[in-house]
């Protein structure tokens, strides 16, 4: 199972962190993975190179591993764009764990 917490501080999400693998598949051919993965990284390039958040990311990929920080000291239009994209995320991923909950566990901090 992946474990998916958005932690939230001031009304907004500024950390995400994915632990584990959904194992709804094999290795390479898990389909619950792939999407999750997929919407992760997308949102992790949006907040990099789109809002020009500064993120700080930990990833092990063999561990089923994904975290991103937002950093404190962001500008507050910044900090908007960051918003979108998290929330944004949030509803992919609360919309994979509502069809596919005994794979992913979703948790809001």
């Amino acid at each position: 199972m992946t474990n998916v917490k958005f932690f939230k501080n001031n009304g907004g999400f500024y950390r995400i962190v994915c632990d584990g693998h959904t194992d709804f598949g094999v290795a390479g051919e898990d389909i619950i993975c792939a999407a999750l993965s997929s919407i992760v990284q997308t949102a992790a390039l949006g907040i990099l190179q789109v809002a020009g958040v500064n993120a700080v990311l930990k990833k092990d990929d063999g561990a089923g591993y994904f975290e991103m920080t937002l950093p404190d000291n962001i500008t507050e239009r910044v900090k908007h764009d960051a918003d979108v994209i998290l929330n944004t995320l949030y509803l992919g991923v609360a919309d994979l764990h509502s069809g596919y909950s005994d794979f992913i566990e979703l948790e809001v901090i």
